[in-house]
């Protein structure tokens, strides 16, 4: 009997996410032998548990917050869009070195545009918060050709920096990229994402409704409960909103693939997701 090669997710706290199960039916879906678990990991020792993670013989994890830029200082190697990033959610324990990958961005996109069915080309796009969470989905976000895209962050530095660093790849593509602070982030965009941890926290929306455009798809990257005040207060002014489920089921499937070297079909492991996140109960 062969062994299941291990992963995990890895992050602080790390007990609510879901990942383990989207990765478990990736793998009954695939063929594939897998064991992926949660690593809860201390604030101030993220590099020590990863590492004795990898001498356990696991195969790779994924990271979430608050370790996604210690994660990308770990690899040897990194991918184009996590040198971009300057961030990682994913870490492969190659042989001959770790490689550390981002598919938060192109999780993002695809969700955005094959699962909702909205196209961000030519489209304004406002991007909140200038984090690990926004630094990972930037890059890709340009990749797909909108117009304009606003970073607005609460210190305007911060998202000057990122929007320095992906001016470049903005360039290349054609997109309009800008920095700006709350107070003034702009007005009636196409796509809003909320990649801040307000949600999170309870804190409320840090702008006002008049940065969506009628019908426009507000998207929050959190799901579950804790995206229910963002997706009510999008509703209430008009726009369509939505959870960020699609965006973690589609960029479980990018890891994955690096992984184990075959995409899975994420349409029923999302319509499962869905089902079980939209029918339990708040806690």
């Amino acid at each position: 009997m062969t062994t299941a090669d291990r992963y995990a997710v890895a992050g602080n706290p790390v007990e609510h996410s879901r990942s383990p199960l989207i990765h478990a039916q990736f793998a009954q879906q695939t063929g594939q032998s897998v064991d992926y678990g949660r690593l809860l990991c201390p604030l101030d020792a993220f590099k020590p548990h990863i590492r004795a993670f990898a001498e356990q013989g696991a195969k790779g994890c994924n990271v979430t917050v608050p370790f996604k830029f210690e994660a990308f200082e770990l690899a040897t190697r990194r991918s184009p869009r996590a040198e971009l990033a300057q961030a990682a959610n994913t870490l492969r324990f190659d042989a001959d070195g770790w490689l550390a990958d981002n598919t938060d961005g192109v999780g993002l996109v695809r969700d955005i545009t094959v699962n909702a069915a909205v196209s961000l080309a030519g489209k304004r796009v406002l991007l909140l918060g200038a984090g690990g969470a926004s630094a990972g989905v930037l890059g890709p976000l340009i990749e797909a050709h909108p117009a304009e895209i606003v970073v607005a962050n609460r210190t305007v530095a911060k998202a000057e920096e990122l929007v320095q660093r992906h001016a470049q790849w903005a360039d290349q593509h054609g997109v309009t990229l800008l920095a700006r602070g709350l107070d003034l982030p702009g007005t009636a965009f196409d796509v809003f994402i909320n990649g801040t941890a307000a949600s999170l926290s309870g804190s409320g929306i840090p702008v006002g409704p008049e940065v969506l455009k009628p019908g426009c798809l507000a998207l929050d990257m959190m799901y579950g409960p804790a995206a229910h005040a963002f997706l009510d207060w999008a509703r209430a002014h008009g726009a369509t909103g939505r959870d960020g489920l699609g965006m973690l089921v589609e960029q479980a499937a990018e890891s994955f693939a690096l992984w184990r070297g075959v995409r899975p079909d994420t349409a029923p492991v999302l319509a499962h997701m869905r089902a079980l996140v939209d029918g339990a109960q708040p806690h």
